[in-house]
């Protein structure tokens, strides 16, 4: 090792000083000449020679991959030479089968091509310059896609990320899509979590939601004229990257935050019922994730950010409305058509037109001012997504459709629509007939409106098993549950009534039979006071008489 060698090397000197002769320490030291003579030259040994480089068995075709590919320099772009076309023509052309593998062509002319560039003059060395950010000036923004499961599902969903350069203090938010509302809503939250909006430039990509077209090679840009006044409203001044991998770096921070918040906190994938309830847990993790330290900083992002917060510009006082408008018409089906999808409405506003405002990952649908729907967006275009609700009015009138009703598929795979419904349904068909049975089931669909859904189903329950196939009766049980006691339990798999618990609706005369009522001591009527009337009439019979 280096250090014995330099106690070595110590230790001769050290001899030769005292006068012993050059074969005097190499018999004490047990060394070489060469190596006496090294040491009273040198304090410090000389490093060690490395040992020659082996030869490759792509030597000899060196020179012609590299005339191939300073050929490449002037061909069209998409007619220059990858690793396997150079690998086919070594076998083909110079007879280097079994010489050469694919895999040494690979790792050579990924080094070679990029080498050549730079000598041609055609590809600078990457170089990176340090920045320095102030506090409170600068921001970076970018979207990234996240997969989550959702209810179940596995789907593909944006998101958005607005970091702070100086402190790297970041800002999440997840929605169903990367458009103009969810790069508004990402803002408006990060502001507001924030505090403040920087008083510098904010770096962005080109993104379709800010950028309308990119004029020539310059940085100027054509605006959406909504992200102008969103611009305007909050005092934003943006700074667009150049287009490519050179953008990227131009914002690096940002790109490099989402992927360590995508590796750090989405992996494994989320299971959610709600995007929601996943913006809810993205809350808590920006706010965990102010305790950590980048690379070598010696402060936390939070204790940054403590210095940084006081210099932001402060909110504007008006909220920026950042859904936008729509006014469809709704068709024949009570569905209104959004940005390649449709929705459902309540059935009596066929023919009518209405007012669509869409969010991120929901919309609104109004009547004038009086809120008549609201859904999830859909994530796919093409798609349909519908409300048993709105079709219950129509389908009192045709009590044949909801077997096989879009709406009621949709509402059992959402579990709106229960295995108990299903059975009081099939119940009240056999007692009523099926158009009947149908209608009661509607009626009892109906109760949804004003009751929670989790009474409606016990109702179901205690009525099923009692028999009750009405929708008065189904209505009564689900007022008189109470949360506070067991619910009833009914059992899809056929068995019996009989053989399960007992009915939730009692019968009175069982309970007095049971003695559950209390005794009743009270005295039997009498009509003696009647009889004080029949005897005053008897003694005046002709009192109140005609003279």
């Amino acid at each position: 090792m280096a250090g014995s060698r330099v106690d070595l090397y110590a230790a001769i000197r050290r001899d030769a000083r005292t006068g012993m002769s050059n074969r005097a320490l190499q018999r004490k030291h047990g060394v070489g000449y060469r190596t006496v003579a090294a040491a009273l030259e040198s304090a410090w040994p000389k490093a060690r020679k490395p040992p020659p480089k082996r030869g490759s068995r792509l030597d000899p075709y060196r020179d012609v991959i590299d005339g191939w590919l300073r050929d490449d320099l002037d061909a069209p772009r998409k007619q220059r030479h990858t690793a396997k076309r150079i690998f086919d023509r070594l076998l083909d052309e110079h007879e280097a089968t079994g010489v050469v593998s694919y895999g040494m062509v690979r790792d050579y002319v990924a080094t070679r091509r990029r080498e050549i560039r730079i000598e041609a003059g055609r590809e600078p060395a990457n170089t990176f310059i340090p920045q320095e950010h102030l506090p409170g000036r600068e921001a970076e923004v970018d979207f990234g896609e996240v997969a989550i499961r959702l209810r179940g599902e596995l789907v593909t969903c944006a998101l958005f990320s607005l970091r702070l350069s100086y402190s790297g203090k970041a800002v999440h938010r997840i929605s169903s899509s990367a458009g103009q509302e969810a790069f508004f809503e990402g803002h408006a939250h990060a502001f507001n979590v924030l505090g403040g909006v920087p008083t510098g430039k904010i770096r962005y990509d080109n993104l379709k939601a800010a950028v309308a077209s990119v004029i020539g090679f310059s940085r100027q840009r054509v605006e959406a004229d909504r992200w102008t006044a969103f611009r305007s409203h909050y005092g934003i001044e943006a700074f667009y990257c150049q287009p490519g991998i050179q953008g990227a770096h131009e914002k690096g921070g940002v790109e490099g935050q989402i992927g360590w918040f995508r590796r750090n906190h989405l992996v494994p994938v989320p299971e959610v019922d709600s995007l929601a309830e996943l913006n809810a847990l993205i809350d808590v993790w920006d706010i965990h994730d102010d305790s950590r330290r980048i690379g070598s900083r010696a402060h936390t992002v939070g204790e940054h950010f403590s210095t940084e917060e006081p210099l932001l510009a402060p909110l504007p006082t008006e909220p920026f409305e950042t859904g936008r408008w729509f006014t469809p018409r709704v068709d024949r089906y009570a569905q209104i058509a959004v940005r390649m999808n449709k929705y459902s409405v309540p059935a009596r506003m066929v023919g009518r037109q209405v007012r669509v405002l869409l969010h991120a990952s929901n919309l609104v649908v109004f009547d004038g001012k009086t809120e008549i729907a609201r859904h999830e967006r859909l994530m796919t275009k093409g798609g349909t997504r519908v409300d048993l609700d709105h079709y219950l009015e129509v389908l009192l009138r045709k009590p044949g459709a909801p077997p096989g009703a879009t709406a009621l598929e949709q509402a059992r795979a959402a579990g709106r629509f229960t295995p108990v419904h299903d059975s009081w349904w099939a119940a009240a068909c056999k007692a009523h007939g099926d158009a009947e049975g149908t209608r009661a089931l509607i009626e009892v669909l109906m109760l949804h409106r004003h009751l929670p859904h989790d009474q409606v189903v016990a109702g179901l329950a205690a009525a099923l098993n009692a028999g009750a196939l009405t929708a008065d009766a189904v209505a009564l049980e689900a007022r008189k549950h109470d949360n506070s006691t067991e619910e009833a339990v009914i059992e899809i798999s056929g068995e019996p009534l009989a053989s399960q618990e007992a009915p939730a609706v009692r019968s009175l005369t069982e309970r007095r039979l049971r003695a559950h009522l209390p005794a009743d001591d009270r005295p039997l009527p009498s009509v003696e006071k009647y009889d004080q009337l029949l005897a005053s009439r008897r003694e005046n019979p002709n009192k109140g008489a005609a003279p």
